[in-house]
C-alpha cells in the first residue's frame, strides 16, 4: 500500500475543472494507475480526499494499493518545473498498528441512512443533517471499524454527545454534478471529522484504512489517515 500527497495549484485553469466535479477528479485519479486495483469487495481499493486548508493549500491525498503516476495532475494542475508529489510506502506504518494506539485522525465521509416515508414504501438513502446525527453515524461504525473515539479527559454523562469527545465535526458541503449515463444530477453531503481515537482491533483498523469507511468513496470519501495524536 501507497500513501500519496499532491499539492493542487488552485489558480490554473485545469485544477478548477477538476476541483469543481469529483467524477472528473475520480477519474484523473484512477488513470494514475498502470494497472487497474482488484475489484474484489474485500480487496483494498484506490481511495482519495480534497484537504482543503485554505483556498491557496488544497491537496489530494490517495491511498492506494500501487504506487500512482500523478504526471499528468502536475502538468495540469501543479507546478510542472517546481513541485511534484510525495508516495510513502504505507505497508511498515500499518503493520505497526497495535491495540491501544491512539492516533489524530481525519476523515471526509458521507454519512447517510435509509428512511421510509411511509409503510411499503420503498426506503431512500438520505444524508444525516446535523453534527449529533453525524457523530452517531461514526459512533455506529467505531466496532466493525477496529477503533473508538477518545473521550475528552473528565468527560461525564452529563454533557452533550458532541462535547465528551475529541472531536471536530466541520466543513459539510453539498456537491452536485453530473455523471455519465445518467440523466440526473447526482447529489452528496461531505462533512470533515478531524478528532483522535484509539484501535481496538489492529486488523479491522487496518481494513478500514485501506477499503474505506462509508459511501462514495469514488468521490473522495472514505479515506481516513492519521497523525501523531
Amino acid at each position: 500500500m501507497y500513501l500519496t500527497r499532491f499539492r493542487i495549484n488552485t489558480e490554473r485553469v485545469g485544477a478548477r475543472k477538476l476541483l469543481s466535479s469529483p467524477q472528473v477528479l475520480h477519474a484523473a485519479v484512477m488513470s494514475s494507475f498502470a494497472e487497474l486495483p482488484d475489484q474484489r469487495p474485500d480487496a483494498p481499493r484506490v481511495l482519495w480526499r480534497l484537504d482543503r486548508d485554505t483556498r491557496a493549500r488544497t491537496h489530494l491525498c490517495i491511498v492506494s494499493p500501487y504506487k500512482p503516476d500523478l504526471t499528468h495532475l502536475v502538468e495540469q494542475a501543479g507546478w510542472p518545473t517546481t513541485a511534484r508529489w510525495e508516495t510513502f510506502d504505507y505497508g511498515p506504518f500499518l503493520d505497526r498498528l497495535s491495540a491501544g494506539d491512539r492516533w489524530a485522525f481525519r476523515l471526509t465521509a458521507n454519512p447517510v441512512h435509509s428512511v421510509r416515508n411511509k409503510d411499503g414504501a420503498p426506503t431512500k438513502t438520505t444524508a444525516h443533517i446535523g453534527p449529533r446525527n453525524q457523530l452517531r453515524w461514526l459512533q455506529q461504525r467505531q466496532e466493525q471499524g477496529g477503533f473508538r473515539l477518545v473521550r475528552k479527559p473528565g468527560a461525564n454523562g452529563h454533557q452533550d454527545d458532541l462535547e465528551r469527545h475529541e472531536l471536530l465535526i466541520h466543513n459539510r458541503r453539498q456537491l452536485s454534478f453530473k455523471k455519465k449515463g445518467m440523466s440526473k444530477p447526482v447529489t452528496l453531503v461531505t462533512v470533515t471529522y478531524d478528532g483522535r481515537l484509539e484501535v481496538t482491533d489492529p486488523e479491522a483498523f487496518r481494513r478500514t484504512l485501506t477499503q474505506g469507511l462509508g459511501k462514495a468513496k469514488a468521490y473522495g470519501c472514505g479515506l481516513m489517515t492519521l497523525a501523531k495524536a
